[in-house]
This record gives structure tokens, sequence and C-alpha cells, in this order.
């Protein structure tokens, strides 16, 4: 999802134009879409992702929206082929917000089929939308299964009321059971999405919380720790006194918690903040990996669409204006949507490799690290932060301390 304020960089051309750079080794690179939907019922005090509610969307209509965004699909297919990308089908499509389910579904469906008509879809393709329990019925995730959509991904967020109310979330926790029921029986996989850490709630809590997930049998769960972001509501409220910080520690303990429970319930992680059920072979299984997240941490290509939407081909990136008016007006103009641009020189994209590939468990190929870093992997043995086997079979995995740690991990690599 794009960040609350956008990186300093050049401005973004208004013809939308790839330099020669992004089409170097893309056959090699998976390619995924990603559709920002900015709009949400209520601001959650601490989330600072590009969302508006409807009150802060006065002159922008929601009904125009999948309008704007067939748009700029159509100028994305078009820019590929006259930068000379090569032609591939998208691998993944990814609905993101916002809330992407407050749009009628022939909104959602409107969009996917504008991506077939413009940069295709690939057979088999991952087709995910977010939504919140309180966003969707029985026939609204029907229809989505019926255009091709294969996922759901719920903001479940906790099972527990004052934690969700201090989250600003709306939904009665017992409705989670009911749409997981209804996006099974529609044949969609499912995600369940969980924060830790949130003021106020303890270790029981989060415990309930992990219970109420295992009980549902997801195929896949993400559980991040929450992140104070400054400017949102919930660091002014920390700030003045009236919540708690997150504690470090106990979230540290959340962690280990829920990697020992859903390890329990037959869930493995594939990424640190991402468990996926099983296979046979006991890892976690492809058939139920977020796809298109592992594209974000594999440094692969994907054209972001909607405001504020963040894009990555080849090195080249570069993010969409941030407020729906403003997208619109570009849009309508038949200009890109774009603002700012970068091309990361080989020094970045060393360190973003790192930072993003030592999250995930397939791990980082030592061979790939330059001699001072290489030096630095027996130390991190040593530390109990990866794995010796892995490491000596040229792959550098986390430990469960080194997951908990993994920041500090990046930094003595790069």
């Amino acid at each position: 999802m794009p960040p609350s304020a956008l990186p300093i960089a050049d401005p973004a051309p208004a013809d939308g134009l790839l330099p020669g750079s992004a089409s170097e080794g893309a056959t090699d690179r998976a390619f995924g879409v990603y559709l920002h939907v900015p709009f949400c019922r209520v601001r959650c005090g601490y989330c600072d992702f590009n969302t508006y509610t409807a009150d802060e969307l006065r002159g922008v209509k929601r009904s125009d929206f999948a309008g704007q965004a067939v748009a700029e699909l159509e100028f994305a297919a078009d820019r590929l082929g006259r930068s000379g990308v090569p032609h591939r089908p998208a691998a993944t499509v990814f609905f993101g917000g916002g809330t992407p389910t407050l749009l009628p579904a022939s909104d959602l469906v409107a969009m996917l089929d504008g991506v077939r008509r413009t940069t295709g879809v690939a057979p088999g393709a991952e087709i995910t939308t977010e939504a919140n329990p309180d966003s969707v019925d029985a026939r609204y995730l029907a229809t989505l299964a019926e255009a091709g959509f294969t996922r759901v991904s719920f903001g479940m967020q906790s099972a527990v009321p004052h934690v969700l109310a201090t989250l600003d979330r709306t939904h009665d926790p017992d409705r989670v059971p009911l749409v997981v029921g209804w996006a099974r029986d529609a044949g969609l996989e499912v995600s369940l999405d969980l924060i830790y850490g949130t003021p106020g709630e303890s270790i029981d809590d989060w415990a309930r919380s992990l219970d109420a997930v295992i009980a549902q049998a997801p195929g896949h769960v993400s559980a991040y720790a929450l992140i104070v972001e400054a400017g949102t509501r919930l660091a002014r409220d920390i700030k003045v006194g009236n919540v708690p910080a997150p504690d470090d520690d106990l979230q540290a303990d959340m962690y280990e918690l829920a990697d020992a429970r859903l390890g329990e319930a037959g869930y493995g992680w594939y990424e640190v903040s991402n468990w996926a059920r099983l296979d046979a072979a006991g890892q976690p299984d492809p058939l139920h990996r977020s796809r298109h997240n592992l594209g974000y941490w594999r440094s692969d290509d994907w054209w972001g669409i909607g405001p504020g939407a963040h894009s990555h081909l080849g090195g080249v990136r570069w993010w969409n204006a941030r407020h729906p008016a403003a997208y619109a007006e570009r849009i309508l103009r038949g200009d890109s949507p774009a603002v700012g641009r970068e091309t990361l020189d080989d020094a970045t994209r060393r360190v973003e490799r790192i930072l993003l590939q030592v999250r995930v468990r397939d791990g980082l190929a030592i061979d790939t690290l330059d001699a001072d870093a290489r030096i630095q992997v027996a130390g991190l043995i040593a530390d109990e932060m990866v794995e010796a086997p892995a490491a000596l079979r040229g792959r550098l995995v986390l430990t469960l301390r080194g997951r908990l740690l993994a920041d500090d991990v990046v930094r003595r690599l790069t």
C-alpha cells in the first residue's frame, strides 16, 4: 500500500514513457497489477495509508473511480508497449486500500475486466481483494468469485472488542466466521489479517485473537506489529498521554506466541509477518501464500493503479498523485497520473534486495552478497540469528530470534 508521505525524487514525465532500463531482464521477473481503492467508511486512528472518508471527498464521486482506474490501465498498457517493455500478462492482481469492497462488486469486476483487456491476466493468476468483515455479504463474495477473483484478505485485526475499539474498527468480531464461511462457499481462498501490540491489548487478548483465527482454518494468516506512524491520531494520543505507546518487549512476546500457536495449528512462516498452511512436505504451501506480496519482496515488477499508488519496473519506481481529485484530473487530461519517479542505482538496489529478501523463508543467496557482508554471516550464525544448516547450503535464512531482530540483520549485511 502507498505510504502517507511520498519520497523526494525527479518529476515524472507527463507522457509516462519509461527508460530502456525498465525492460532489462523483464522476462525473468513476474508482473503484477495493484489497484489502490482509496475509500474508507471511517479513518482508523493508527492508519497512515492514502485513504479518504466521504467527508474528505467533496467534489469526488466514488462512482467515477472504476472508469478512472480502467483509463489508467489503458494508459499503462500503451506506455509499456511504447517503452519496449516485453508483454507479460499479470500473474497477480491485487485490490487494496482503503476498503475496495466499499465499491459495488460490479465496479471491482469492471476493473478486473479492464486488466484482462489491457495488460492481460495469466492463466492461474492470483486475484485478491482486501475487505473489511462488515463490507461484504454472501452475494457480494459470490459475484467476485464468478468474475474470476480467487482470494479475499479480511482485515480482522483482533477478536477482542476493546482492541477493535482502540483501532477504530467497526465490525463485530462475531461476523468474521460468517464472512469466512461465505468466502469459502464461493470458492475463494481466505486470508485473515491481524495487528498486535495495540495500546491496552494484553497477551491474553492476543491469544484470544489467535485462537479465533485458528478456529476459522484460513489458508493464510498475516500478523503485523502495530507501528505508530507520525501524523496519525494514535500518535497524537500517545504524545499527550491519552494511551500508552506500544511496548516492544510485549510485542516480541506476542510475535513468539503467534509463531508457536500457528505452528502447532499447521501453519509455517514464509515471510516474517506471514504464515501459510503447511503442505504434505511440512512446508508453507505455495497455494496458500500471497503470490502478489511475494512479488514485492522479490523485487518483481508491478504497475500500481489509483491515487498514491506506487509502481516498479526493473529498478524504475514511480508514484501517482495522492488526492483522488488530482489523480482524476490527470487521467481526464490523458496525462500520466504519476508525480514523481526515480531510477535506483546499483547500490540502492543491492540494499533493497537484502532488506526484502532476508525477510522471506526461502532466504537470501549468500553468494550474491559482497565480501564485507559475507564476513558477517559467521557472526549471525553465532548470534543465533540465521540458520546454520541453511547457511551451509548457501542460503541466509532467519531463525525466530533473527525474525525478531530482522532490522539488525539487515544493518549488519549492508
